[in-house]
């Protein structure tokens, strides 16, 4: 993961948000080609999702045709779209405190392991918020300062080999906390909103607050009625947004997987009650393979259905598709993509009022005054079927992608070192980003051979017709070999070469970044071979 971040920095994937002003935590900017992949991530979303859909026959395994529409919704909306939607009151993380550090950690991502001191007779739990490889070591570190041992006494202790966060712990009680020189310094866990507080207007009062949205799909739910009477769809359909969204994390962690700001791909689909869940089948196998046909190694890749207790407290079902990211430790997998079947919470929720997940069926959820506590909208957000007149609350499947997160697992699949001739023939150690032609930053580099003997005129003439199809990159500097290090980094799938045979024979050679076959191609045809090779 190290050698990831390094790429990332020097090749210009992604820079620490304010870096000059020694960063801001859980913030990070794209740089030139981190632009182009996550940019590229999110157009092949959108065509595969929305914009090339055809609906007028059913996908392969879908129980039938669908309509597929788009959005682009405020990131700031009315205050009470969050009452309603329940992250008002339900959008928490769980924290502790130190007391001794003034610190503040998640709950459930400060682990540890118990540490028993035979000759004291003490065991206690040993916290640290290092990374899982370098856990053991760390602990042990800590718990020979804390018993005030020396490095030859080290045997004195017994450290379990189990791996706990203290979320699973009994109480709080005997935790040596991150940093803390005492034992017990952790307060009893509280819960803290995550979303962004922010005020509408120049006066800033109480009345002025609101939020910035914690997810793109409320905006769909509250424009539900907008679409069906404006764009003539039928159920079943979809709406599919891509957007920004914010999040306050206590404890941003891993490089981009868990960030304050971030960008999601989600999709909104309008089904029967009575098709839903062949509908969830449906777009659960669909959003996997969309991962696999894209480059992600199907090894690397599960499907994770949620146990009833994991369920958010709308869900009837939910699935994460999760990849193994190279910061976790072996045998664990991140959250890359939730599919969640909604059922009518939130339609229902934007018509009558917050319901109350406690209730089966749900109910909408009152106050002391035994009005609803978060009243709806009012507005009738029920169907009805024009071809049975039948009157109903569509049911929601929901596929949430992350952009941030999808690009940071390409980036970890790509990453490759192999060996590869150098110009002289000699097999050198090469570090190549596999990235599949799609996502690629930059689809192919134009090289003459040598500065002279109309090489580089024909080369820029090549070069000047390709930008206008595709993100290319031409380069005259240095020896042949070295630029093609240069674009194996960046992750460009094929480089074009002018040399002497292509001022007689107006061929060029094209070199593949993964196999290092060469082949020629006319340069009359070099922009359709390309095409046809980067949409594959």
């Amino acid at each position: 993961m190290d050698k990831i971040v390094s790429l990332c920095k020097r090749r210009g994937f992604l820079f620490q948000s304010s870096e000059i002003y020694g960063g801001i935590q859980g913030f990070w900017d794209y740089g030139p080609l981190g632009v182009e992949l996550k940019r590229n991530l999110k157009d092949a979303w959108w065509h595969d999702m929305i914009s090339g859909h055809n609906e007028l026959v059913a996908p392969a395994a879908a129980p039938g045709p669908f309509e597929m529409v788009g959005l682009d919704c405020t990131i700031i909306m009315h205050p009470q779209v969050w009452k309603c939607s329940g992250h008002y009151d339900l959008f928490h993380d769980h924290m502790v405190d130190c007391r001794e550090t003034k610190k503040r950690y998640r709950f459930d991502q400060v682990r540890g392991r118990w540490v028993d001191y035979a000759d004291r007779d003490q065991k206690i739990f040993v916290t640290t918020m290092a990374d899982i490889e370098t856990e053991l070591d760390e602990v042990r570190r800590r718990a020979m300062k804390f018993f005030k041992l020396r490095n030859k006494d080290a045997d004195k202790l017994s450290i379990a080999n189990e791996s706990l966060t203290i979320d699973k712990l009994d109480s709080t009680q005997n935790v040596l906390a991150p940093d803390a020189k005492t034992l017990d310094t952790l307060t009893e866990p509280r819960e803290f909103n995550l979303m962004f507080k922010t005020t509408l207007g120049a006066l800033g009062g109480e009345d002025d607050t609101t939020f910035l949205r914690p997810e793109t799909a409320q905006g769909i739910f509250v424009n539900f009625k907008n679409v069906l009477d404006s764009s003539r769809v039928r159920i079943p359909f979809g709406i599919g947004q891509v957007g920004k969204s914010f999040r306050n994390e206590i404890t941003p962690r891993n490089f981009t997987f868990r960030s304050r700001e971030f960008e999601q791909m989600e999709i909104e689909f309008f089904c029967h009650p009575d098709e839903s869940q062949a509908w969830y089948r449906y777009w659960r196998d669909r959003r996997l393979a969309w991962y696999t046909q894209l480059g992600l190694s199907g090894e690397s890749l599960i499907m994770r259905e949620h146990h009833q207790e994991e369920l958010a407290h709308y869900s009837v079902g939910t699935a994460d598709i999760e990849y193994a990211f190279p910061f976790l430790p072996e045998g664990e997998y991140g959250e890359l993509e939730g599919i969640a079947h909604r059922g009518d919470f939130d339609l229902r929720s934007h018509m009558e009022g917050k319901l109350n997940p406690a209730t089966q069926p749900m109910e909408v959820e009152l106050g002391e005054d035994g009005k609803p506590k978060h009243r709806g909208s009012g507005r009738d957000l029920s169907y009805r079927d024009e071809v049975t007149n039948n009157k109903f609350v569509p049911h929601v499947v929901e596929p949430s992608a992350g952009a941030d997160r999808g690009a940071l697992a390409f980036l970890c699949e790509a990453y490759t070192e192999d060996e590869a001739p150098d110009e002289k023939g000699n097999m050198q150690t090469r570090t190549v980003m596999k990235l599949h032609p799609r996502l690629a930053p930059i689809k192919a580099a134009v090289f003459p051979l040598v500065k002279k003997d109309g090489m580089p005129e024909v080369a820029q003439e090549i070069y000047g017709e390709l930008k206008q199809h595709m993100n290319v990159f031409y380069d005259e500097k240095g020896a042949v070999g070295r630029r093609y290090r240069r674009q194996d980094e960046a992750g460009t799938p094929f480089c074009i070469t002018v040399d002497t045979e292509s001022l007689s024979d107006k061929t060029v050679t094209i070199r593949d970044r993964d196999s290092l076959k060469q082949w020629r191609v006319k340069i009359d045809e070099v922009v359709s071979d390309l095409r046809t090779r980067v949409n594959a």
